[in-house]
């Protein structure tokens, strides 16, 4: 195995300095951010581009997955399509520099029930593996409930359970296992990777902190009255790796007893250690020194 990290957490950051930082600090790849450049949405990272494999190369990183996570079951028809047309352009780009994996969400369409989801992701979403295929790529979805995406806070990525990823794995899709998800479901993360190794072709590395008083105000659903953001749920929040409730030594060790060797990608959403490129760098540091040791 192999640790890197996710660019997204620096998106004002040039590829560059962001490589040249990570190389320095014993990380061995990244997984490079390739939202769409939009000035109106600053807090989306745009780092995939022509350069992408020399500035890499330069650095002596490799490239773990292309990501682009989005909502591919959207409501609105005419972003639906942009959504679509921009993932099959990361494909592109990632069969080009010879890396087989693009990272993304199943997501949901809000006006519409789970069940009638499962039907509209098995006549749409197709394609777009046999595009991907097409170009020996193949897509790794991450397993967040994205329930900011919701108006009433449910899960609108139709991926954060292991049922659900047996579902998403007859449409040809697999797993991009990020166990932070998990504990706050109350899912034990350790149990649900075990049992589905042969899904998983890549891992996010995030921990989460849990505050069982505050949930006990709240419920598993969290927060609804005077809720801040979409994204606030009053009793648990992410963090970097080592600084929660995952055990790494034992996700680890599943990992390499299942015969798992690919890349294990840092996914850097600790409030504590962001707001400045500076601070998020210090989480960084924190997360190679937790998880370096256990990846030999």
């Amino acid at each position: 195995m192999k640790l890197g990290f996710l660019t997204a957490c620096l998106p004002g950051e040039s590829l560059d300095a962001i490589a040249g930082w990570a190389a320095g600090q014993g990380y061995a790849a990244l997984e490079v951010a390739a939202w769409p450049a939009d000035p109106g949405r600053p807090w989306e990272a745009s780092h995939l581009d022509a350069t992408t494999g020399d500035v890499l190369a330069r650095h002596g990183l490799a490239l773990s997955a292309v990501a682009y996570y989005e909502n591919l079951l959207h409501h609105d028809l005419v972003l639906r399509d942009r959504i679509h047309d921009h993932l099959r352009r990361c494909v592109d780009q990632a069969a080009a520099l010879g890396c087989p994996l693009v990272g993304t969400f199943i997501g949901r369409d809000i006006t519409r029930t789970v069940a009638e989801n499962l039907r509209l992701a098995e006549d749409l979403l197709p394609p777009l593996v046999a595009y991907a295929s097409q170009r020996g790529v193949v897509f790794v979805v991450e397993n967040c409930p994205m329930e900011g995406w919701h108006p009433d806070g449910y899960p609108a990525n139709l991926a954060y359970s292991p049922e659900l990823w047996r579902w998403l794995g007859g449409l040809g899709f697999f797993l991009n296992f990020d166990p932070s998800h998990l504990v706050w479901l109350g899912i034990d993360p350790v149990t649900a990777l075990a049992g589905n190794l042969g899904l998983v072709k890549h891992v996010q590395a995030k921990d989460v902190q849990i505050d069982p008083a505050a949930r006990n105000g709240y419920g598993i659903f969290g927060q609804l009255i005077d809720k801040p953001s979409p994204w606030t749920s009053g009793w648990w929040r992410y963090r970097i790796p080592g600084l929660g409730e995952v055990d790494w030594r034992r996700l680890v060790d599943v990992l390499y007893e299942g015969g798992y060797d690919g890349y294990v990608s840092v996914e850097h959403e600790d409030p504590v250690w962001s707001g400045t490129p500076e601070r998020v760098r210090q989480g960084l540091v924190i997360a190679q020194r937790t998880l370096a040791p256990l990846i030999v």
